[in-house]
């Protein structure tokens, strides 16, 4: 019988980091998963084959609108989808062939097979040839991810009525994109498509997209994904999803009771993610399971089990991949006796469109609803030098910071490179940063960055220079 210090389930972003920073500090780790490739979800079916294609898609679209820049394109732009996801496919094999490279560096133990356990100390490996193995673990990570979810009466067949996987590798560009759910997953694989030339209908329950960001982020991406060709059904209830052939048909009410019917050759179901627990067998070692199929953890993501722990997608919290790599070094720091901490107010949200969305902190409604004095600075990306030298003139970054001590509570932007001016953001924030403090900081010039500094001029006494 094999036997280790940690044991960690699933090698997703949260798994593997988890692996990697447990044998740094010593640990005899091994890593279970049930694929043959490591990276679970996000680099495999998630994060990184979604950004290859829309880095593609966007490459595609930039030279499509190239005239304006004076570049002569000769003949017709044409897309080459199988060329395209070829291309996503080698990033993802190249990408889970480096979580490889580091798990043999780290001397982390991989077993491939579905993890579950006999006991709180023992994990039987069940391999695909339905042998198996047991290990002895003196400590259990569960990383085992999240998948898909959908509704009751929808029968996902993966050929017409499919899920963020089955996007990934298309067989042509839809004619009509139907997407159901208007959160982050659907919204970028949809503007993928869309720039291939696709129509694409997004149909949500609420009565915006991305809801759970601040509003106005949602506002300015609907109005800029509008202006592309993108159609919205906001306040609409799915009722029906039916498949005839190649053509798929949505029935949804509006908030008065009127229907939509909707038909599209494919409709992508982007409900959200549920936690994924199947084959753990959990139970046998004590671990609680919440309402919503979530395990059950306290501060220190300690299960219900003392020698049990759990992290990422599978606890409470976002389903972020960064927040899984944050989970895993904590815990695996707190196992050697180190004192981590993780602050989930300052972990950021992105979406990858283009213009791109990110946010950090407090939302202007969760300070209205807490009752909290504050003040806004906001900065439009078409006021900036470099944003007009590139024509990445949509959007603005907006800073919400007390009223009374001026500390930043929030950041949230819509514009060119977002997903990485968000680091700003979290690293003054993480500091404590006030408003004035990042409006006395130099910021090269011309830079997209130089809208936060200007942002926070705003909110400091609407002080902004530039308009």
């Amino acid at each position: 019988m094999s036997q280790f210090d940690v044991t960690i389930i699933g090698s997703g972003p949260g798994g593997y980091v988890a692996a990697i920073r447990c044998a740094q500090l010593g640990f005899k780790t091994a890593i279970i998963e049930k694929y043959p490739t490591l990276g679970g979800t996000c680099l495999n079916v998630g994060c990184i084959p979604s950004k290859a294609l829309l880095a593609s898609s966007h490459h595609f679209e930039e030279i499509s609108h190239m005239a304006e820049h004076g570049i002569e394109v000769a003949g017709e732009v044409k897309v080459n989808l199988a060329k395209m996801i070829e291309r996503k496919q080698s990033v993802v094999d190249q990408t889970s062939g480096g979580v490889k490279f580091l798990m043999d560096k780290n001397k982390v133990t991989v077993f491939e097979g579905v993890g579950s356990f006999e006991d709180a100390t023992h994990i039987k490996v069940t391999k695909n040839d339905r042998s198996s193995e047991i290990l002895e673990s003196k400590y259990t990570i569960i990383a085992t991810g999240s998948k898909p979810s959908s509704l009751p009466f929808i029968s996902i067949d993966k050929e017409r009525i499919i899920t963020s996987t089955e996007a990934l590798k298309l067989p042509e560009v839809p004619k009509h994109l139907v997407i159901i759910g208007g959160g982050v997953i659907g919204i970028e694989l949809g503007q993928v498509y869309l720039r291939l030339g696709a129509q694409v209908s997004v149909v949500e329950y609420l009565d915006r997209i991305i809801p759970g960001m601040d509003a106005a982020l949602s506002k300015e991406l609907t109005k800029v994904l509008k202006k592309q060709g993108m159609k919205f059904y906001t306040s609409h209830k799915v009722k029906e999803v039916t498949r005839n052939g190649n053509s798929v048909t949505v029935k949804a009410d509006d908030a008065k009771g009127n229907e939509v019917v909707l038909e599209g050759d494919y409709t992508l179901v982007a409900v959200g993610r549920k936690p994924y627990t199947d084959g753990l067998d959990a139970e046998k070692a004590g671990v609680k399971l919440t309402d919503r199929g979530q395990v059950e953890v306290n501060n220190h993501l300690q299960t219900t089990t003392p020698n049990i722990y759990a992290i990422g997608d599978v606890v409470r919290g976002a389903m972020l991949a960064h927040k899984a790599e944050e989970e895993g070094v904590m815990v695996a720091e707190y196992l050697a006796g180190q004192k981590p901490h993780i602050d989930y107010n300052l972990i950021p949200g992105v979406v990858y469109t283009w213009p791109e969305v990110a946010a950090v902190g407090k939302t202007e409604e969760q300070l209205k609803e807490a009752g909290v004095a504050y003040k806004v600075g906001s900065f439009p990306f078409r006021a900036l030098g470099r944003a007009r030298a590139s024509n990445d003139i949509d959007g603005f970054i907006k800073i919400l910071a007390d009223a009374n001590t001026d500390e930043v509570l929030g950041v949230h932007m819509i514009g060119a490179r977002a997903a990485d001016l968000i680091a700003e953001a979290v690293t003054a924030m993480e500091f404590r940063a006030s408003a004035e403090d990042i409006s006395r900081m130099s910021h090269a010039h011309p830079t997209f960055a130089e809208a936060i500094k200007e942002a926070a001029l705003a909110a400091t006494d609407n002080r902004a220079l530039h308009v």
